[in-house]
């Protein structure tokens, strides 16, 4: 069975010589290395964030480096640079690149190199690790996504908060690995009551009737792009509801999408085996992906 991943881009020989921006210094791709003693490494102890180039304009800048400083607090680590420096970074590195549109920038931040191999924070005394990683990238998905439900579940905020952009991203890995060999190409995740969050990386929503549903947001990552897609729905009299609703909702759903920073609206096939509405594109998805681009048009100007 063919397969392939909500982040697959088309090949690009370019990004074999791309240059990295790591702790204030723009450096080839084969010289962008951290210590094993990284506290990123070694413990996932950071926080990310990704950001995708449109004809000269990165896409709600603010809205992104918003999240990062609010991750950064909230895991109390001090990235050491400003708004400011962090954008003037991202800038730098694309100029680097000679990128102008269709890249993709990561941004990782990590508590830094620690001073011996255990846990407690306060053995990272060197300061963060900072880099950015910017590749020329235009998404290439060949046909709607298919999905599979796992049993991993999107937790509870007080076990580690879905809605941190953390570098432990181990439980979603296992949700793809068991959606990959169950023959499909994401893993559906339920919250801990049971009802349809999120996929492994990407928000998701289903479309019945006309209205779009997607969950109350309690447990799922605070997309960037979902809440564009909620409030383009609001100024477009499309109906729209952040609820709990069931797999038994979804299988019945005229048609559903991912959404993200990399795939913007992505369609979704098929669930569990069950096709979704005629298992391309529906009429409320495209439409939903043109006033997106719009809306990203009108940033530019």
């Amino acid at each position: 069975m063919d397969h392939q991943t909500t982040h697959q881009a088309e090949e690009d020989a370019r990004n074999e010589d791309i240059l990295i921006w790591l702790n204030g210094r723009i450096v080839p791709k084969a010289d962008a290395l951290v210590s094993v003693y990284d506290s990123g490494f070694m413990l996932g102890d950071g926080v990310w964030e990704g950001l995708r180039l449109y004809d000269g304009t990165w896409a709600f800048a603010d809205e992104h480096l918003d999240r990062l400083f609010e991750a950064a607090k909230a895991i109390d680590l001090d990235i050491g640079m400003d708004r400011d420096g962090v954008m003037q970074a991202v800038l730098d590195t694309a100029k680097a690149n000679n990128m102008t549109t269709d890249a993709h920038a990561r941004l990782m931040v990590t508590r830094g190199v620690k001073t011996r191999p255990f846990q407690h924070p306060s053995l990272s005394r060197q300061g963060p690790t900072m880099t950015i990683i910017m590749e020329h990238s235009k998404p290439r998905i060949a046909r709607p996504i298919r999905l599979a439900t796992v049993p991993h579940l999107r937790g509870l905020p007080m076990t580690q908060d879905p809605k941190l952009n953390s570098h432990s991203k181990l439980n979603c890995i296992l949700a793809c690995i068991a959606a990959e060999k169950a023959g499909a190409d994401e893993g559906l995740m339920l919250d801990v009551h049971g009802f349809v969050n999120t996929t492994n990386a990407c928000n998701f929503f289903i479309v019945r009737k006309g209205a779009v549903w997607t969950s109350t947001g309690d447990y799922c990552m605070n997309g960037i792009t979902r809440q564009k897609v909620i409030d383009l729905c609001r100024g477009n009299d499309i109906p729209v509801f952040e609820r709990n609703f069931s797999l038994v909702d979804t299988y019945g759903a005229d048609e559903a999408f991912l959404t993200g920073t990399f795939g913007a609206q992505t369609p979704v096939g098929s669930i569990d085996g069950r096709q979704i509405g005629n298992g391309e594109a529906g009429p409320v998805t495209l439409r939903l992906r043109g006033l997106y681009k719009d809306l990203v048009a009108e940033g530019r100007k």
